[in-house]
């Protein structure tokens, strides 16, 4: 029986989430070119080393072999996505989108050791989403991206060494991000109303992604076509600008911006200098996030001046989470709502609007 799942495919990490578990697996969107490694100590856990080769008819360059997520987020030649990049059609995307989902299924059930290298199977009905630009063009290719059947073969993972899972995807559900999330807020897990605010009301959302920004305005939990709008920025830009800011002023390289994220959000700003003892890069982080919270204020204000219906807006995504001490300084007397786990309320909309559209097709 087909698994339902929601997966939010961000540009900085994959969350997903399983029907009856709350608990999310995140995966940093970043890959390397894979081969065989020196494993000197296993890790800990498989998550640390998804090494993985992925086949699937979506692939423009199919079955070659990655490191994925965290084990790539350090490695010198890893790739993380640009502004320039759409998740719809992005090849990077889909592979740690699929290596999320065969460990999300091996971890789901008690599989055995798979007999005779056959692959084990998991099937999925999935619900996922698109910012608000991309939406209208691609929401049709995303979905038949993800639909169909996919193999992820394990390789030096632990725990799962030479584990092959089939990834079936029987159907794709792709809502806008932002209005996912507002939709999740809305509704208790049966989909009945819980907030009357949400549902019945005009809510403006400022979800701030790595690459993207988008403005959806829900109107009784509908998008509106003509007000809601997306800006092809996010925080990329602001934590390149401090990867190179350290790296000139100290001479200290992060390899990645998930590295850099990482520390920010253990709010560990100290790091080595080599034969110089340490340095502090707060300074430098206070001053590109005041920045990025002085811009989007401004396009906050932007979208509620132009229409003014809108009843309280909501800063939800990864972003508002990193700036939300700097957005409420700029914003000054203007009110602005945050929620707890704020990056990860796209994916439970995602999972609840899966089910509400299985349920409609059944009955």
């Amino acid at each position: 029986m087909a698994k339902l799942v929601g997966i939010d495919v961000g540009n900085d990490s994959v969350k997903i989430v399983l029907e009856g578990i709350r608990e999310p697996i995140v995966v940093p969107n970043v890959i390397a070119p894979g081969y065989e490694r020196l494993v000197l100590q296993e890790e800990e856990s498989p998550l640390q080393a998804l090494d993985v080769s992925v086949h699937s008819p979506s692939l423009g360059k199919n079955g070659r072999r990655y490191f994925v997520g965290a084990l790539a987020v350090e490695h010198e030649d890893n790739f993380e996505l640009e502004e320039t990049d759409n998740k719809a059609v992005s090849d990077q995307s889909l592979i740690v989108a699929l290596t999320a989902l065969a460990y999300a299924g091996i971890m789901s059930q008690a599989y055995g050791s798979a007999v005779n290298n056959a692959a084990e199977e998991v099937e999925y009905v999935v619900g996922t989403g698109l910012p608000v630009r991309t939406y209208a063009k691609f929401n049709r290719t995303f979905e038949e991206r993800l639909a169909g059947e996919h193999e992820v073969t394990f390789h030096s993972t632990p725990r799962f060494k030479g584990r092959k899972v089939k990834v079936v995807i029987r159907k794709a559900v792709v809502a806008i991000e932002g209005a996912a999330a507002v939709y999740h807020m809305a509704t208790h897990e049966t989909l009945q109303v819980k907030e009357e605010e949400l549902y019945y009301g005009c809510i403006g959302v400022c979800e701030i992604g790595a690459l993207t920004t988008d403005f959806p305005v829900v109107k009784r939990l509908s998008v509106d076509n003509h007000f809601s709008h997306g800006e092809q920025m996010g925080m990329s830009t602001y934590l390149d600008g401090i990867i190179r800011d350290v790296e000139d002023m100290y001479g200290y390289t992060f390899p990645s911006r998930a590295k850099l994220v990482q520390r920010i959000k253990n709010r560990n700003y100290t790091i080595q200098r080599i034969g110089e003892g340490q340095a502090d890069i707060r300074g430098i982080v206070d001053s590109y996030f005041t920045r990025a919270a002085r811009k989007m204020v401004e396009l906050i204000k932007k979208r509620w001046n132009k229409y003014p219906d809108i009843q309280c807006f909501y800063v939800i995504g990864g972003g508002a989470a990193a700036l939300k001490p700097y957005i409420l300084e700029e914003a000054g007397s203007m009110r602005l709502r945050f929620v707890e786990d704020s990056e990860l309320q796209n994916v439970y909309g995602y999972l609840k609007i899966a089910k509400s559209r299985l349920a409609q097709t059944i009955n």
